[in-house]
């Protein structure tokens, strides 16, 4: 096992490149290719290949006023073939070329990736791709410090799974990962026999077929270690030292990029902790119902609102059931702002919870009060809401819509529409008012709330969407018709089958939720 620590920088000015003029189209640090490793292009610290005198490849001899002159020019030394120079100068420039261009490449892949897995799933393959290997492993580091869950290029789960398992101190990656005392790069020619590898390494090395292994560290000088990466050969064998520089050189462009990912990320998670926070962490049990709820929240980038779901046991043994969006343009809002929109859809739905145990049982009341009191504190913003009293004993339901989904009632013998009265959504009228709905349930019938984004990944209109909604539960197999969770379940799988094959029409910007009560 070879481990590299950065070279310890000096004050002491650089010695003086080669004469050859070919120096200048060499970036600091950036090797030439045709150079031993270990030696920067145009230095001359020691004899180089085929200069025994030790001068850079092309350059005269004497460093006088010779030196610098093109072969063959007046007073170069006899002896010196021009062509055979001109053909070296011709390669090098060649391959110099071809180095730079395949960095431009992969660099350009990497920039072009959105989001965290894309990042690295680009990190993995291209320098798996510059230092000639196929497999690759890669962890980010966590907050409290430590790896993150392993990302592979050409491992299955349960390889990834046997390599977690190698203990900390034998990991190569907790090197690449330390905050200090960390190395520039790992290096093993074969795993499976390199006695500075722990045995618990060597010992999957050779059960997975893992060959040579190469590893570098991504870092920033302002946020420290990032991530780890190991590339695998399938045989014993090492990188050169050209695309060692070239890995080296991707690394050092990748892991600012990776930063802001996860910095993203970051965001992002806390985002959803706090939509989810707002939102019930667990639903009643209450005697002759049974509830289930689904919640796929939009991207961040794309996001327009935030739904809400509910079942509140009220005093009299009743529950009231609801669900809802919150959008519209107040601080905060729009597009890719689901933190303004969370924010407001907690409050919102904190003020239904409150009307429905004052006058639960009159959804119509409730969802004047929760009109009355967003017009009020949230002017610029408008919600959809359907509200429903639901007595479990006699399985007597009255809801009221405004400007929401019809909910569907799946029975024995299908599913159908629970048709509300056309009402336009809170905060648009000047004043909001629309009839009840009331009806009894068999025993066995589930009734499904839902909100416009489910929907609307079922097709590419809003009213196919609920067609093909409503199509969907009827075709539901017996058994996840009469359970509730499973029909929840079933429901949210398809709307993803039918949004990654492009049914719904485009990207969703709402979220996907629905809470289902089946009457026992």
């Amino acid at each position: 096992m070879t481990e590299s620590h950065p070279p310890s920088t000096s004050s002491e000015p650089a010695e003086p490149g080669g004469t050859s003029g070919l120096s200048v189209l060499d970036p600091p640090g950036f090797r030439d290719p045709a150079a031993p490793a270990g030696r920067p292009a145009g230095r001359s610290d020691g004899p180089a290949d085929g200069q025994p005198d030790g001068r850079a490849p092309g350059e005269l001899p004497g460093g006088g006023e010779g030196a610098g002159r093109a072969p063959g020019a007046p007073g170069a030394p006899e002896g010196v073939n021009p062509a055979g120079s001109a053909a070296g100068v011709q390669d090098r420039l060649a391959g110099r070329l071809s180095d730079f261009t395949s960095l431009y490449e992969h660099t350009e892949r990497l920039a072009r990736a959105r989001g965290l897995a894309a990042t690295l799933d680009a990190v993995l393959a291209s320098g798996a791709a510059l230092l000639g290997a196929r497999r690759a492993l890669l962890v980010t580091a966590l907050p409290g410090g430590g790896p993150s869950q392993p990302v592979g290029l050409g491992l299955d789960r349960a390889c990834l799974g046997s390599l977690e398992t190698v203990p900390t101190d034998q990991s190569l990656l907790a090197r690449l990962l330390r905050e200090h005392d960390r190395p520039a790069e790992l290096q093993s020619y074969d795993l499976a026999r390199d006695p500075a590898i722990g045995a618990r390494l060597r010992e999957l090395a050779g059960h997975l077929g893992l060959g040579g292994c190469y590893g570098l560290p991504l870092a920033t000088e302002e946020d420290g270690p990032l991530a780890a990466a190991l590339w695998f050969y399938d045989e014993p064998a090492e990188p050169t030292e050209r695309r060692r520089e070239l890995a080296r050189r991707y690394c050092a462009v990748a892991a600012p990029l990776l930063a802001k990912q996860l910095d993203a990320e970051k965001v992002r998670r806390t985002t959803e902790a706090l939509r989810r926070g707002l939102l019930p962490d667990h639903l009643p049990r209450p005697a002759g119902l049974r509830l289930a709820a689904r919640l796929v929240p939009a991207g961040l980038d794309r996001s327009c609102g935030s739904d809400w779901y509910d079942a509140i046991p009220l005093p009299d043994g009743t529950v009231g059931l609801t669900v809802g969006s919150v959008s519209g343009d107040g601080p905060g809002a729009g597009p890719g702002s689901a933190p303004g929109a969370a924010a407001a859809m907690g409050r919102v739905r904190a003020a239904l919870r409150a009307y429905a145990v004052l006058e639960g049982e009159d959804p119509v009341s409730v969802l004047g009060d929760l009109e009355l009191l967003l017009k009020t504190t949230e002017p610029a913003r408008t919600a959809t809401a359907v509200y429903a009293w639901v007595e479990p004993e006699g399985r007597r339901i009255t809801l009221a819509g405004a400007g929401h989904c019809p909910p569907v009632l799946v029975t024995r013998y299908g599913a159908e529409f629970v048709e509300t009265s056309l009402s336009a959504p809170l905060g648009v009228l000047s004043c909001w008012e629309a009839p009840g709905v009331e009806f009894t349930a068999e025993r066995g019938d589930t009734l499904v709330l839902y909100t416009e984004g489910l929907a609307r990944r079922f097709g590419p209109t809003l009213h196919v969407g609920q067609a093909n909604l409503r199509r969907a539960a009827a075709d539901a197999p017996r058994d996840v018709r009469t359970d509730p969770e499973r029909l929840a379940a079933h429901l949210a799988a398809v709307a993803a089958e039918r949004e990654a094959a492009g049914a719904a029409g485009g990207p969703a910007t709402d979220d996907l939720l629905l809470l289902a009560a089946r009457f026992e």
